[in-house]
């Protein structure tokens, strides 16, 4: 049996963790929106033809952010066709997913379904097609009170008072080149700059969100990030990363390790920033940049590239195609908690993130016009770890054998991550080894523990293997109770193998 031991230290904190690292993301696109959280057809719809049954699972994922909308679907968007009377929104073509926007679910109506589920919105805006002065009348829309055209235009269309919106992301993945409006890191950064000292005219309230690199293996990663800061000094408060990750043919050991992945990823785009800011000095006007991950996930990009992607465009134009609709396996969720786990690692620097998407789009809640909403294996890793990780996040780590990976050489089988506040403090726990079970203990640096509770694990449920998915017809795959013990004032366990686990712990 393989044995893993964890030092639980309350004083030994990386930093406070933001709520919005828990955090969704809505595009329009595929049936995120339309037959996703809106469908006026079905039986638990609202008044506003919102799914009442997806509206329950949002609240019960925990999400606190919601990243509207988009995505590659905002450099090519009008806000303007979003307001007013519904019957009078026109349809548009959207180039980037080859799809027909209807326009019917606008922003007054996200705004309100957002306020129902308790979502604060971080609004995006198109850099691709447009410009600074688009965003600042679409910012002085959603956020002056009144007396302005546009501000009483919004109070004309049905909303007397502000959105209020904060959170605005500057564009999207404009580095790259399937993006509408690709730009070079100078051209976006000079653009950037301009519209965010326009927003700031308009609302000094504002928190801006820069847009970094799409990917880690973008030929721009690292020069892009440097470009940009240096642009945008003192205009900004953040800049974005986005992650994903998948299982490659005959490379589950890599894929499993893919929270190192992310970590180093995180650390690099740290590591240049803080560079670019000392280097910037006073220009900096005493900002520190935080770290957006706002799109992260799981997601099969090389199947839908082979399979999907020509299809989707060069085909028939239609509202609401069926577009990268991954199902999730148990390795999949056993994923996404190690993801979250790196999240919670990086407190200091990662101030928010968005898991992409919310509903049936690469996403933990699916549906179908003529069945009840379900919850896909990953739902499970992000609703405890956002309901439980709460206050500060404790620098931790497993001491334990390593496991071999192509892609990130040896890395510890057992992965961790643990948040406290009070007396309580949350562990998140998972093993890579797809095969064999570890034996864990959890010992007090400063004395013994003294007790274990709430302890769940996702893992493979018996008389299935590793493939098995949820289903609109049976839902295998969920949270079993976790057997603790205390003994000696430490806290034991066994990890089943390709296993997530949480648990509280109470020390001394």
């Amino acid at each position: 049996m393989t044995h893993a031991r964890i030092r639980i230290d309350p004083t030994d904190v990386v930093g406070d963790l933001s709520p919005r690292v828990f955090g969704t993301f809505v595009e329009h696109m595929g049936r995120c929106v339309y037959g996703g959280i809106h469908d006026p057809q079905h039986p638990s719809a609202d008044a506003d033809g919102f799914r009442g049954d997806v509206l329950a699972l949002v609240r019960e994922l925990g999400a606190t952010v919601v990243r509207y909308p988009g995505g590659n679907f905002v450099s090519g968007f009008r806000w303007e066709d979003s307001v007013g009377p519904r019957d009078e929104r026109p349809v548009r073509l959207d180039a980037a997913w080859h799809s027909i926007e209807t326009n019917q679910v606008g922003l007054h109506e996200f705004a309100g379904w957002a306020e129902r589920a308790g979502l604060e919105v971080m609004m995006a805006v198109n850099l691709g097609t447009r410009g600074a002065a688009e965003a600042a009348q679409l910012l002085e829309y959603c956020n002056h009170p009144g007396g302005t055209a546009l501000s009483d235009q919004r109070r004309a269309n049905g909303a007397a008072d502000p959105f209020g919106f904060r959170l605005w992301c500057l564009g999207n993945e404009m580095d790259g080149d399937w993006q509408i409006g690709h730009k070079t890191a100078h051209e976006y950064g000079r653009l950037a700059a301009e519209t965010a000292r326009l927003m700031r005219f308009v609302d000094p309230t504002v928190e801006l969100v820069a847009a970094g690199s799409s990917s880690a293996d973008q030929p721009t990663f690292g020069e892009w990030e440097r470009e940009v800061v240096r642009l945008t000094a003192g205009l900004v408060d953040h800049v974005s990363l986005h992650a994903y990750y998948e299982e490659k043919p005959g490379d589950l050991a890599s894929f499993l390790a893919s929270g190192v992945g992310l970590d180093r990823y995180i650390e690099t785009v740290a590591a240049i920033l803080d560079e670019e800011e000392a280097a910037l000095g006073e220009r900096m006007q005493g900002r520190r940049l935080g770290i957006s991950v706002d799109e992260w996930n799981v997601w099969y990009l090389d199947r839908f590239n082979e399979q999907d992607k020509e299809p989707l465009l060069t085909g028939a134009w239609n509202v609401a195609p069926r577009i990268i609709e991954d199902e999730y396996a148990v390795a999949d969720a056993v994923v996404v908690g190690s993801l979250l786990n790196s999240l919670v690692r990086h407190a200091d620097r990662v101030t928010m993130a968005n898991q992409a998407q919310l509903v049936n789009v690469i996403a933990p809640i699916r549906t179908e016009p003529d069945a009840d909403a379900w919850r896909q294996t990953i739902f499970w890793p992000f609703a405890v770890t956002a309901a439980r990780a709460r206050g500060a996040a404790l620098r931790v780590a497993a001491e334990c054998p390593t496991v071999p990976t192509d892609a990130y050489g040896d890395v510890p089988v057992v992965d961790v991550a643990a948040t406290t506040a009070g007396d309580r403090v949350e562990v998140f726990c998972v093993n890579r080894d797809p095969e064999n079970p570890v034996e864990v203990t959890l010992a007090g640096a400063h004395g013994a523990l003294r007790g274990a509770h709430d302890a769940v694990v996702l893992t493979v449920p018996e008389g299935h293997d590793r493939f098995v998915t949820n289903t609109r017809d049976a839902q295998p795959v969920g949270l079993r109770e976790l057997d603790v013990r205390v003994e000696d004032g430490e806290v034991r366990l066994t990890l089943p193998a390709l296993s997530w686990a949480a648990l509280g712990v109470v020390p001394a």
